[in-house]
């Protein structure tokens, strides 16, 4: 082969590696991920040793008041809640990998790694309530699911204002993910509604009544039409809007 040849694909390879920034990714090890492994193992190996004692008919569904309104079998009521955290690790050690915003998750990575351990550790503890009332122990469902599910509300609302834009947490729009002040505002915004929920998730522990369903159901709507507003007004005046924290910009 001719050597302007060579020359040439050496400089056009040099000139696509300049052009191509070094993606940064959040990195994990076994040494981080074993904890949560082993309380997700822990779920099914608690399943497989219980199954030949539980009853038929497991509680899988209670009401305001905490009185149990549905039954399942011993698949749902033993294994629901481990599926369902499974897919939940799985889907979090994912989303930092496929995400076209991925570079931007090691600034936030013990916020993320905070959420997932958060998730996980308030569904497991729900885990173990219901397979102590399945199994005749007196606790208050109605009592500790408006709680777990609050503090996890709280524990979100706090840590919102330290997400950096990306596709799967915080509130993402169209001007949020274009707009650096509209991502930082709106989700300080989000996570102060996210923590006042939270409280009123608090208060339904206490109160069973359906005033406060109502309540909860005033706060997530307010939430949901609330958040894609502001955030939409905000983008609006931002000078800037267009880039992005990755460095991208909207033509």
């Amino acid at each position: 082969m001719p050597i302007a040849s060579l020359q040439r694909r050496a400089r056009t390879r040099s000139a696509h590696h300049a052009a191509t920034p070094h993606v940064r990714t959040m990195t994990t090890t076994w040494r981080r991920e074993a904890p949560l492994i082993a309380l997700i193992a822990a779920m099914f190996v608690t399943a497989a040793v219980l199954w030949p004692s539980a009853p038929a008919r497991m509680p899988v569904h209670w009401n305001i008041a905490g009185q149990v309104d549905r039954y399942g079998g011993k698949f749902e009521g033993l294994l629901a809640l481990p599926l369902v955290m499974l897919g939940l690790y799985v889907m979090f050690l994912v989303l930092p990998l496929i995400d076209p915003k991925r570079s931007n998750y090691a600034s936030f990575a013990a916020a993320y790694d905070t959420l997932r351990w958060a998730t996980l550790v308030i569904l497991a503890a729900v885990y173990v309530a219901i397979l102590l009332t399945s199994f005749g122990y007196p606790v208050d469902i109605g009592f500790v699911v408006p709680v777990g599910v609050g503090l996890l509300f709280c524990l979100i609302g706090n840590l919102m204002s330290k997400f950096r834009q990306n596709w799967f947490v915080g509130v993402r729009t169209p001007w949020t993910l274009s707009s650096l002040e509209s991502w930082d505002k709106t989700n300080r915004l989000g996570g102060r509604m996210f923590v006042a929920t939270g409280l009123v998730l608090f208060a339904m522990a206490l109160v069973h009544t359906w005033w406060m369903v109502a309540l909860l159901g005033v706060m997530i709507v307010a939430m949901v039409v609330w958040l894609p507003t502001y955030s939409y007004l905000i983008w609006r005046r931002d000078p800037e809007r267009g880039a992005s924290e990755d460095g991208s910009a909207k033509a």
